[in-house]
């Protein structure tokens, strides 16, 4: 009856509440948690190699804070992984396979990745920030395609002919619906697709940048599918003595704090990158409580600044 039991007569309950209060009894957090298989923590792995593409990303540690925000807020505590390697996935998997957590929620998934799959045969619930290759995690994501094609429209409509893009790993979920998002809007305008690889870090947007110069001099405008290709891009384009955005205009995807101290500023794709973390924490805790399994996409809004 401590523990909340509504089948209790209210005289008896009484009397044990009174002793309750007068003992000052503390219930047994452990004996609880053995009765209801609960253990009130929640393991947010994060899958990926050193120097993959976290290890440059500003917006990680915003990620991790609404995260952790949001499952204290929850009563749950918070277990850290890191999966960067085989071995280290195998202890990931042993570790929630072993009942130490009631759910997991996955960072960071590039599109072989076999542990959102192994994770998923545990039987634990799991949630997703971003989609994975496994049909049967749930997922929130952003909607890249509708944020590239906004990006791209709005080069369109400042008059840009040549427009190129510079993508992330092609291995990654978001990475590919950005590349699709950007052939999408060129689609009916009769314009070609010109296309540079990156792996969303500023070096191989300032590499990336050298290649499509070279290979096209005429490109008068470049979307990257990142901000920090695109700082990479604008670093290029200024050493190569194009005016941004005269000669080149360029739109970056996140909205990045540093987008807005580039010069010139920056025109980015905002993504809602603590509200996507928050909704994929609430996912997971309505997964626990056998909640619904869809997934869920984000809008998100073009910010225009000096660079286009």
């Amino acid at each position: 009856m401590v523990n909340g039991e509504t089948t209790v007569a209210p005289e008896i309950r009484e009397v044990v509440m009174r002793a309750v209060r007068e003992l000052g009894y503390v219930p047994n957090a452990a004996a609880r948690n053995l009765v209801t298989r609960r253990t009130h923590a929640v393991a947010v792995v994060v899958s990926d190699p050193p120097q993959g593409v976290l290890s440059d990303d500003p917006l990680f540690s915003t990620v991790v804070r609404a995260v952790s925000r949001e499952l204290e807020s929850a009563g749950k505590q918070v277990v850290l992984m890191l999966a960067e390697s085989d071995r280290s996935r195998s202890r990931v998997e042993e570790y929630v396979a072993g009942g130490h957590v009631d759910g997991v929620m996955l960072v960071a998934l590039h599109g072989a990745d076999p542990l959102p799959a192994a994770l998923a045969r545990t039987g634990l619930p799991v949630a997703s920030f971003n989609r994975t290759s496994a049909q049967d995690v749930p997922y929130v994501e952003l909607d890249n395609a509708a944020g590239a094609t906004l990006a791209v429209r709005h080069l369109l409509e400042r008059g840009r002919r040549r427009i190129a893009t510079i993508t992330g790993p092609l291995d990654l979920f978001e990475a590919r619906e950005r590349l699709d998002g950007y052939r999408a809007a060129l689609r009916d305008t009769g314009r070609r697709s010109i296309v540079a690889l990156g792996d969303f870090t500023r070096a191989s947007g300032a590499e990336a940048m050298r290649q499509l110069l070279e290979d096209d001099p005429a490109l008068d405008a470049v979307f990257a599918a990142n901000d920090l290709m695109a700082i990479g891009a604008l670093r290029t384009l200024r050493q190569a003595g194009r005016r941004v955005p005269e000669d080149v205009a360029v739109v970056g995807f996140d909205d990045i704090e540093a987008a807005a101290y580039t010069v010139p500023a920056l025109t980015s794709v905002r993504s809602p990158m603590a509200d996507q973390a928050t909704a994929t924490v609430r996912l997971l805790l309505g997964l626990i409580e056998g909640g619904s399994r869809e997934p869920v996409v984000m809008p998100n809004a073009l910010v225009i600044r000096e660079s286009t």
